[in-house]
């Protein structure tokens, strides 16, 4: 598992409270306070106005943290309440969702009492931050609806087409071309659908994926326990799948070789226009799907579209030496994000399952704590650097022009199962090989079985 080394802590808390260079600055801060004991100046005196700290002992770190009668008396709640503002704001705007629970807003309007009577302004500003984070909620709460609702229309159209199925699977009413035969307006409307999945994930989502094992191991779904707090990150996961299938369906759906030729042709150029955009997620799903088994073989297709772009593509995604290809373009997006002059320019969308992979090994090859059993802030401050960057990106509204036709059709299209995707490339290319032909033998005598059933189901 992959090592990352962090710049060594400087100043340290002993295990027993302060190092003598933090409790030097201290004094040295308050000489009137000099000769008395150290303990009288409060828990927080010395977090305050020391220099930052880089590692403490759990236990310190909580006494220092935690309000006591001697560290936050009355008397200083003008001097800490702008810093508890700050706080509650910071924590309502990065976190909402911990405040789902009617005992978090109980908390919430607790401290509001306690510290809201020492200023006015106190009142108006906490009430803004009440209202905001339920206009967070209520959109929060409307795009898990939303994501149901995706989700069930997609569902139904795949187990329908399959079941129909005899020998070829038949003809979709529409197709892609059909809805859509512009690359660069497909590709826009990808990153519609792409930014507001990433909308709705929130950065708690992060921390709850890495609660199991590793998130990307298929054999071991990491969100099964944590499902309500990993909804929104799973259905992100779930819509690329389906973009990679849609592409392949839409490949082998034709009957004619001509026009499975046109169709990657197509999805090549939407493909780039991805890149161009700095859309990696929807660019990674569409070659994934175009490299899927089912397409991949259909040789005589291929040879009869123009694959020199394709290639290109393939090679800025090739994960060769840890994606560095990738990593180098992102970058530039990134860049470009930083000093832009137009909204269009600030998009970056990541390739979100290698983002996954290298917080997940970020969070797993570092330790938590230092060898004196110090938490390791280091750790998590690359932690929160890496979330934070995808919180920043995830915040960009798309500039593009919505086409609804087009986003229902990227939704609700119907897509052939791993099974379907194999039967409909043998219908289209014979296959090769004794391996294939007796896959596609048992793939035809499965769908005759389920043709049966559903007669006889009708029947009854």
């Amino acid at each position: 598992m992959p090592q990352t080394v962090f710049p060594a802590a400087g100043t340290m808390f002993t295990p027993s409270g302060f190092s003598p260079h933090l409790a030097s600055t201290c004094s040295e801060a308050d000489p009137e306070e000099e000769e008395g004991p150290q303990e009288a100046r409060g828990p927080g005196a010395c977090a305050a106005d020391g220099p930052p700290i880089t590692s403490a002992s759990l236990d310190t770190l909580i006494q220092h943290l935690v309000p006591t009668a001697d560290y936050y008396p009355e008397a200083k709640v003008r001097k800490f309440g702008p810093k508890i503002l700050q706080l509650l704001t910071e924590w309502t705007e990065t976190f909402p969702t911990d405040f789902r629970e009617e005992k978090m807003v109980g908390l919430f309007k607790d401290i509001i009492h306690r510290i809201a009577p020492c200023d006015e302004a106190y009142w108006k500003t906490l009430n803004q931050v009440l209202q905001t984070l339920n206009q967070k909620l209520a959109a929060i709460a409307q795009g898990e609806e939303s994501i149901v609702k995706v989700n069930a229309s997609s569902v139904s159209s795949i187990s329908d087409k399959l079941v129909g199925f005899k020998t070829k699977p038949p003809p979709i009413q529409k197709d892609i071309l059909s809805i859509c035969n512009d690359p660069y307006t497909l590709a826009q409307q990808l990153t519609h659908v792409e930014l507001e999945h990433l909308s709705h994930i929130g950065p708690e989502e992060f921390v709850q994926a890495f609660v199991q094992k590793d998130p990307l191991d298929s054999t071991q779904p990491c969100f099964s326990e944590q499902k309500k707090k990993t909804t929104n990150l799973e259905a992100y996961v779930r819509w690329f799948n389906r973009l990679c299938y849609l592409v392949a369906t839409e490949i082998c759906m034709p009957a004619k070789k001509k026009q499975r030729a046109q169709v990657i042709e197509f999805f090549i150029d939407v493909a780039r226009e991805c890149f161009n955009i700095g859309n990696f997620n929807s660019l990674m799903a569409i070659i994934s799907g175009m490299n899927m088994s089912p397409v991949s073989r259909l040789k005589k297709t291929w040879g009869k579209a123009k694959t020199a772009k394709f290639f290109i593509l393939e090679h800025q995604m090739d994960p060769t030496g840890n994606f560095y290809n990738y990593r180098t373009a992102l970058r530039g997006a990134v860049h470009r994000s930083q000093t832009a002059n137009s909204i269009r320019e600030k998009i970056v969308i990541p390739f979100f399952s290698l983002l996954i992979k290298d917080i997940y090994f970020l969070n797993e090859g570092c330790a938590n704590r230092l060898p004196n059993g110090h938490v390791h802030f280091a750790k998590f401050v690359e932690l929160a650097r890496q979330v934070g960057e995808f919180m920043t990106w995830k915040q960009i509204e798309c500039p593009f022009e919505t086409d609804r036709s087009i986003l229902h059709y990227l939704h609700t299209a119907p897509i052939f199962s791993e099974d379907g995707l194999y039967l409909a490339s043998y219908e289209s290319e014979s296959p090769e090989n004794q391996v294939e032909k007796d896959r596609w033998k048992a793939l035809r005598s499965n769908i005759l079985v389920k043709t049966k059933e559903l007669k006889e189901h009708h029947g009854s």
